[in-house]
């Protein structure tokens, strides 16, 4: 049995350096989820406080309207299926490169929940905060950036961690486009070795692993945020 085992890791990872498929595909997905989290997060800043100011001043209501769309669009149809149509359908002509439209893709996606998690946590915050922001001769924008961002941060951070981890295992279906990520990695050794067990078991503890240290990270922060407090 444990003869076995070695041939079998041997074959999957050490013969013909079949590991660099995993540490290849591994920095592939390191560097999607990084730049699609930055996107995501940007983008949803953006659409959160957009909905926010309409429904707090009415202002601002063809913005509204398009963010309105975009959120029914996107959470509405599956990830692989946005993927594909940034890939096939809007690039078909110009080709950026697979990284570069996975990145995109994934972080449009992401930029739609990460701004409904930002306007749930706006709109956690008592309405006495913009007045009491307004009493002090805030603006709107100011009262929204020193008063009411800083709080609604702290309430959403659990949440918008768990849209993080989530992101990095939706990561997983790059491989429709192509593209080797770590689950494309795995899938490409098993194709070699006809032997799926090794493989799949690495890849899956690698993701294991990842989501472990980050979550083990945001309880960090978490804690930190509620020091802050006192």
């Amino acid at each position: 049995m444990w003869e076995k085992l070695v041939a079998d890791f041997y074959q999957n990872f050490i013969e013909d350096n079949r590991w660099k498929y995993i540490t290849d595909g591994l920095q592939n997905t390191l560097k999607i989820t990084f730049f699609a989290v930055l996107i995501g997060i940007v983008l949803g800043f953006l659409v959160a406080i957009i909905r926010s100011t309409y429904e707090n001043t009415h202002r601002l209501k063809i913005l509204n309207a398009v963010c309105s769309v975009y959120l029914t669009v996107i959470r509405g149809t599956p990830v692989v299926v946005q993927l594909m149509i940034v890939y096939f359908v809007v690039f078909v002509t110009v080709n950026p490169g697979m990284v570069p439209t996975a990145i995109l893709a994934f972080g449009i996606n992401s930029g739609a929940y990460v701004a409904e998690i930002f306007r749930s946590g706006i709109s956690s915050i008592e309405r006495g905060q913009f007045e009491a922001g307004r009493s002090l001769g805030f603006n709107y924008a100011q009262t929204m950036w020193y008063i009411i961002m800083p709080q609604a941060f702290k309430n959403v951070v659990p949440t918008l961690a768990n849209e993080f981890i989530v992101l990095l295992k939706e990561t997983s279906v790059a491989g429709y486009i192509g593209l080797q990520d770590l689950t494309k990695g795995g899938d490409i050794i098993k194709s070699r070795t006809y032997s799926a067990f090794m493989p799949l078991i690495a890849v899956a503890l690698i993701y294991l692993c990842m989501v472990m240290i980050f979550s083990y990270l945001v309880k960090l922060l978490e804690r930190r945020l509620r020091r802050s407090e006192h």
